[in-house]
């Protein structure tokens, strides 16, 4: 088992949404946060960044085993990166929330990945190596993310440290579907229901 954190990314303002947030829109019964956070949960150590006052998304957390971290409403992803890794010493694989079709298999195979190549960058691609999501970082990295500035998340670090970047595929195209505005939930829920 890896001492790695899961990081789910969940403090961003769904401002394409024109006004829904895309966290709590309903993936099979329950919020896409609360499915996220139950997959990475079932994987290992859980960190969850939310956005200060987001009653309703701490609320889909209840009853699941995380660590929540808060931060000001308006934040970047990389401030959120920062906020997120601060006080860990573990590697760290980082996930978006918004991305339903990541499993907990496909975080337990990055986790096991991660312990036989501890020094690795593992990235998620998908079926064709097109480079995605989830992203595990060693814990060798940390500083690194805790510096990075504004909304481009870590794609600085990866280009950085290109050498070091594993790509795993994952079935399909889970390491590329997020689901960012109305127009792609309702793509997404349309190809789901057939």
């Amino acid at each position: 088992m890896s001492d790695a954190v899961i990081l789910l990314l969940a403090a961003g303002a769904s401002s394409r949404m024109r006004g829904a947030d895309k966290l709590l829109e309903e993936v099979g019964g329950e919020t896409l946060l609360t499915v996220m956070a139950r997959r990475a949960a079932k994987a290992g150590r859980l960190r969850v960044t939310l956005p200060e006052g987001n009653s309703a998304r701490v609320k889909a957390l209840a009853g699941i085993d995380c660590d929540i971290v808060t931060l000001p409403a308006g934040c970047d992803q990389s401030q959120s990166l920062a906020a997120g890794v601060a006080g860990l010493s573990c590697p760290v694989l980082v996930m978006l929330a918004d991305m339903p079709e990541v499993t907990a298999h496909d975080l337990h195979l990055l986790l096991a990945l991660s312990a036989q190549a501890p020094n690795a960058i593992l990235r998620a691609a998908d079926a064709d190596g097109t480079p995605g999501n989830p992203v595990l970082f060693p814990a060798s990295l940390l500083p690194e993310l805790q510096k990075i500035k504004g909304d481009k998340g870590a794609r600085g670090l990866l280009k950085q440290h290109a050498a070091r970047v594993h790509l795993v595929p994952l079935q399909g195209k889970r390491a590329l579907t997020d689901l960012d505005t109305p127009e792609d939930w309702a793509a997404w829920r349309a190809a789901h229901s057939q």
